[in-house]
């Protein structure tokens, strides 16, 4: 998947060290990446995925 011309966005509640994810708006897919390695990995989910993936972290039940 090509991400050269993705508008990628950061949180306005990122830390002052810059840790965070950043999200670009693709087509027909939510991409996200470590906006301390922008040439890292990256996330790609369907709309309706990241939705349901953001909710579970709201909920806490993602987490450990």
């Amino acid at each position: 998947m090509d991400l050269s011309r993705a508008n990628w966005r950061k949180s306005t509640r990122s830390n002052a060290n810059g840790a965070c994810v950043e999200v670009a708006d693709l087509d027909a897919a939510v991409a996200v990446r470590d906006s301390k390695d922008r040439n890292g990995p990256v996330l790609v989910f369907a709309p309706g995925r990241f939705t349901t993936f953001v909710a579970a972290l709201k909920d806490r039940t993602l987490v450990g």
